[in-house]
């Protein structure tokens, strides 16, 4: 629903928003920081009014046809009342509570069309009127209550218990309950309950999911951890730095709440249009009707009144952005592509920064052996299988990487893993060791190791006897398409920025690669939420990314994008924009289908225009009659239904199309919204 509807909703409180209904207020708190699962489309009783409207009004169309006039009046009074019932009642609410004050749209002006409309006895065109304006209503509505669920998936990251050290022993306490400086007890696999600080204790921290780093980062004593972290195999002591209800991961679900509410439902340009529209023509009427009570001639010019109402109707207005978009959105899929909303599909139209994730959406999410550093007189395979025999025992996810470099098996006795730090074991009677450059020096190979940190590389050490013999450097390689899809973008005129948790010098590395020169590492959530705000105001924005960390920049974003095969729930439902595959080569694809799809919508809406200045003075000075001035607007309907069906077409869109068409089945992907407008 637009914002005249209501207003700006207002931010959501921490930890228990308010969901405020489409016209209605406020619905009361929800149970803390849950979302219900979303309704079906065939079960969504907003639908059944809408929809019962327009078969009813096709029924009337037909039986009226038939030569069964009288039956098929009955069957348009009654789509007038069903669709009528669904803005109707919510818009004289709001006149009478004063609450429609500056926030007159296409609603107001719908309802006095309507009501024109069946005072001059055309039932049949004020229930077309009333049908189309509460379907387009009700599919937004359902579009932007799906873009709320996504919160289900950030909240779950949060452990239900956290395991406590107390005087008497440890105490397993639900995660809320939670304090600020109780010590935590983490265990092999354990999730973060709350930001904190190690007190004992060393293991390596899968952050991914926080902070966007593809790579798990090293802890010891006086390591800052973040809520939803997961620990790897060591034992850890954590020292909480914050409750359990308010940390950096429910800070997360407050951003996107807020992020949200601050973006609101965007009013929609027909709305920014029909605001002006609508006072002027209760004006314009009311004084042709009023001249008739003054002139003695009331009966014509209260009807002549009447038929500027009609004149002024938005029929080709209401029709000419819900058609262009949602023709728009269905050919989208031939891209990817699912649009969740009209908004977002007249936003993407605008576009003129794209801010990329780095982990995920540049990259594969995979981390790969690139680069293998040898000692004199070893060979990179003997270094590969030395490591790998190691690794082989461990549940680190760089072990992963090493073991799919290599097809030589050795065999390791007593391997043991010191947390935090690497492997030791025996192969052939020699001592080996596997870590990081911190608990294994170089040595010589210092520079070589130098070279491939700078090149965004992890290095794992690899020493036999107290003497070094290789380092291997694992980085998570950029997708093979990255470079082309951010020359493509820049052809087009768009800034492009990453915005990504990783360090910098990884981040550079990769931006290099992909062709982006503005770089912004090492952000948190919040950061990267910020910093996409800031881009927002200097020029359209679209971010682009698939982790939970990215969901607040996404839902911040002019457009958010989320990288939908293999993103997570969060940051699909946060955006508005989801792809069904990986390819990057959609970006700049439908970048392109969706301007072409705004210049046809406009064209729509100025032709819809053009009709109401032409019809209005025509009306007024009475030149033409009701059935002159319902016939022309049944023309401009046809014309412009017409002109919007030309956005379903793909081809030749843009000059960048994906490479690899995404065949998939959009009802595998759960997170459309269904389009509206």
């Amino acid at each position: 629903m637009s914002d005249d509807c209501c207003g700006p909703e207002k931010p959501a409180p921490p930890v228990a928003p308010v969901v405020e209904d489409a016209c209605c207020g406020s619905s009361g708190p929800p149970e803390a920081l849950e979302l219900e699962e979303p309704t079906p489309w065939w079960r969504d009783r907003a639908l059944m009014l809408p929809v019962a409207s327009g078969v009813l009004w096709v029924v009337g169309l037909l039986i009226g046809w038939a030569g069964l006039s009288t039956v098929g009046l009955a069957a348009h009074v009654l789509a007038l009342l069903a669709g009528a019932w669904t803005f109707v009642p919510s818009t004289l609410r709001r006149l009478v509570q004063g609450r429609g004050r500056g926030r007159l749209g296409v609603g107001l002006l719908m309802t006095i069309a309507a009501l024109g409309a069946v005072l001059l006895g055309h039932i049949g065109e004020a229930a077309a009127l009333a049908f189309l304006f509460s379907l387009a209503e009700a599919l937004e509505d359902r579009s932007m209550d799906r873009a709320k669920q996504g919160l289900r998936a950030l909240l779950a990251l949060i452990p239900e218990t956290a395991r406590v050290s107390r005087p008497g022993g440890s105490q397993t306490i639900a995660a809320a309950e939670v304090r600020t400086d109780d010590v935590l007890l983490l265990g092999a696999g354990d999730k973060v309950a709350t930001d904190g600080v190690i007190v004992s204790g060393r293991s390596w921290m899968d952050t991914s999911t926080i902070t966007g780093e593809s790579i798990p980062v090293e802890v010891g004593p006086g390591d800052e951890v973040h809520a939803g972290s997961v620990n790897g195999s060591g034992s850890l002591s954590l020292r909480a730095t914050a409750d359990g209800r308010d940390n950096s991961l429910t800070q997360i679900v407050r951003l996107v709440e807020q992020a949200h509410a601050a973006k609101g439902e965007r009013a929609r340009l027909a709305d920014r249009i029909a605001r002006p529209l609508v006072p002027v023509v209760l004006i314009v009427a009311a004084l042709v009707a009023l001249f008739g009570v003054l002139t003695g001639e009331p009966a014509i010019w209260i009807e002549r009144a009447l038929v500027v109402l009609v004149a002024a109707s938005p029929c080709a207005l209401a029709i000419a952005v819900p058609v262009t978009v949602i023709s728009s959105i269905g050919s989208a899929s031939k891209l990817g592509v699912v649009i969740k909303s009209g908004a977002a599909f007249e936003q993407l139209g605008t576009i003129r920064t794209v801010a990329l994730d780095k982990t995920g959406t540049l990259t594969r999410n995979e981390p790969r052996v690139v680069d293998v550093a040898t000692s004199e007189g070893r060979s990179r395979e003997e270094v590969l299988a030395a490591a790998a025999a190691l690794e082989s025992a461990s549940a680190h996810p760089l072990a992963t990487a090493i073991l799919a470099a290599t097809n030589t098996t050795v065999d390791a006795d007593d391997v043991q893993e010191t947390p935090g730090h690497g492997i030791t074991g025996n192969i052939g009677g020699r001592l080996m060791r596997v870590g990081s450059p911190r608990w294994i020096s170089p040595g010589q190979l210092e520079n070589r190791t130098h070279e491939m940190a700078a090149g965004g590389m992890s290095i794992v050490m690899v020493e036999e006897d107290g003497q070094v013999i290789g380092a291997v450097g694992i980085r998570d390689e950029l997708r093979p398409e990255a470079a082309a899809t951010v020359a493509a973008l820049h052809a087009q005129g768009i800034r492009t920025v990453m915005l990504t948790g990783d360090n910098t010098l990884t981040a550079r590395a990769i931006a290099a690669q992909a062709g982006i020169e503005e770089v912004h590492a090492e952000q948190l959530p919040a950061d990267k939420a910020a910093h996409v705000r800031r881009l927002s105001e200097q020029a359209p924005t679209a971010m682009i990314g698939d982790g939970i960390n990215d969901a607040p920049a996404l839902a911040s974003a002019t457009v958010g994008i989320a990288m939908g095969a293999t993103g997570t729930a969060a940051a699909v439902e946060s955006a508005d924009v989801a792809f069904t595959g990986t390819d990057l080569q959609q970006i700049p694809a439908a970048l392109a289908h969706a301007r072409r799809g705004r210049r046809i919508m406009t064209g729509n809406i100025a032709l819809a225009l053009a009709i109401i200045v032409v019809l209005f003075p025509l009306a007024l000075f009475g030149v033409l009659g009701l059935a002159a001035v319902v016939l022309v607007h049944e023309v401009a309907e046809v014309v412009v239904i017409a002109n919007g069906m030309r956005a379903a077409r793909t081809q030749g869109v843009g000059a960048q199309e994906p490479s690899r068409p995404i065949r998939q089945d959009l009802r595998e992907t759960s997170t459309v919204g269904g389009p509206a407008a």
